[in-house]
């Protein structure tokens, strides 16, 4: 299983998504139909790449339904009240991989 947290890839396979969370590439399909944060780009060949947003949207799901055991209903609204909350956390979480990409990047160069 890959390790998409320290990978330094922008995008990846439904494959490799379904197996992080161990889950079947329908669910996630179809968790997409569901959730509207949930939102890969699609090549023009309709394969979508995820990225590590894309992914923090899922595992907010997966947490969700699969270990607080809501309906997708349930979810759905809890997604709608603590929606500022997620995505603050999100956009604070991108902008600290953006800085440890940075400082990566000038340590690399020393």
């Amino acid at each position: 299983m890959i390790d998409i947290e320290n990978e330094k890839r922008l995008y990846f396979s439904i494959k490799e998504v379904a197996e992080h969370f161990q889950v079947n590439e329908s669910l996630l399909r179809f968790w997409e139909k569901e959730f509207s944060v949930i939102n890969p780009r699609k090549t023009s060949g309709g394969t979508r790449q995820y990225s590590k947003t894309d992914i923090e949207s899922i595992a907010v799901v997966y947490h969700l339904l699969k270990e607080q055991g809501l309906t997708i209903d349930g979810a759905k609204q809890k997604l709608k009240t603590k929606k500022d909350e997620y995505q603050t956390k999100s956009a604070i979480l991108a902008k600290l991989e953006a800085v440890r990409k940075e400082l990566n990047d000038l340590m690399n160069e020393l």
